[in-house]
């Protein structure tokens, strides 16, 4: 019996949402290590994630990599099964098509792919690197991970490349290490954003398999957290269209420091341009624990979703007995915290 004024459930809804879920679980997973720069480590990082998965008593075999490989690499791989080659005649003309049939039959996929090969991505790229590629893969495919993580070039990259680089020393090397971060910083900049629209699907393709996307509305608030140590374009942009998208609002917060330097300051500055140009609520917070004062600040305003960025772990302790990023996921009961690659 339906109480008064109780809306009946659609019994055809619940039955597309039943469908949908038993889809997503006879569906392997798919994790993707997004790269914007050549050499940067993505295929240690897979294969390292393989080691641990297998390490778990999951069963892990490579099924394909690249011919020539570093010594890391290879090191890695020798610890592992790996299915040799066979010259066939293929019913698929893409290895990402293989990916999908494997995905389909349930078998989970752990891959990486560079920013250019992304197809949607290629020319916008090319005027950047001046390099072309004829193989590609669909941003669908990427849109479809379940998991997707930015491997960031490190600093070093510039001063190396640009040192390899047959120049002239003085203010032509110094022009060259520049124009290499330039690109650098903008190739990291695409991907961040294109890992960030993959979130937001991964969460609307969440939130209609549970159908609770009737939940969201005028009473969502998202809350991004900034620093002088993060970009936070990604994070915001997502935030925007989030809001957008659920008729909610979007805040944007940073810790007020007052021993910031020139330069720590000018970061910070660039997060809160990007802030007021997406009209969000800027917001200084007062606190010593960082935290604390974002949870207090965020059930203050009622916040449903807190944005934040996966900052680089320098300090051992972190590592091995987690820092500030766990305890807020940890402690942020009735929130969703949802954190951006950087």
């Amino acid at each position: 019996m339906v109480k008064p004024g109780v809306e009946r459930p659609d019994p055809d809804k619940l039955l597309r949402q039943v469908l949908a879920e038993e889809r997503y679980q006879a569906r392997g997973r798919l994790k993707v290590f997004l790269g914007y720069a050549g050499g940067v480590g993505k295929s240690f990082r897979m294969l390292d994630e393989g080691r641990r998965r297998k390490q778990r008593g999951e069963d892990v075999v490579v099924g394909a990599i690249q011919p020539t490989v570093s010594a890391e690499v290879d090191a890695l791989l020798q610890k592992m099964e790996v299915i040799p080659p066979l010259t066939v005649d293929s019913r698929h003309r893409k290895r990402w098509e293989d990916v999908e049939e494997l995905l389909s039959a349930g078998i989970s996929v752990v891959a990486t792919v560079n920013l250019q090969y992304i197809d949607e991505q290629r020319e916008r790229v090319e005027g950047i690197t001046g390099k072309h590629v004829e193989h590609t893969v669909p941003q669908s495919f990427l849109s479809n991970a379940d998991e997707i993580e930015v491997v960031d070039a490190p600093p070093e990259m510039c001063r190396q490349r640009s040192a390899d680089a047959p120049l002239q020393h003085g203010t032509a090397a110094e022009g060259a290490v520049a124009g290499q971060e330039q690109k650098l910083s903008e190739l990291r900049e695409i991907a961040l954003l294109l890992a960030a629209d993959v979130v937001d699907q991964q969460l609307e393709a969440y939130l209609e398999r549970q159908g609770i996307e009737q939940l969201w509305g005028t009473q969502e608030r998202i809350l991004v957290f900034v620093t002088p140590e993060v970009d936070g374009r990604a994070m915001i942009a997502s935030g925007r269209r989030n809001a957008d998208r659920f008729h909610g609002e979007l805040l944007v917060a940073y810790l007020a420091q007052p021993d910031l330097t020139a330069d720590e300051q000018a970061a910070l500055e660039v997060n809160l341009t990007q802030a007021r140009a997406a009209h969000a609520h800027i917001e200084a917070l007062d606190g010593e624990d960082e935290v604390d004062t974002v949870l207090q600040f965020a059930r203050s305003r009622g916040i449903t979703q807190i944005f934040v960025a996966n900052r680089r772990r320098d300090d051992w302790r972190e590592r091995i007995f987690g820092g500030p990023l766990e305890r807020l996921i940890l402690t942020a009961e009735n929130m969703d915290v949802r954190v951006f690659p950087q």
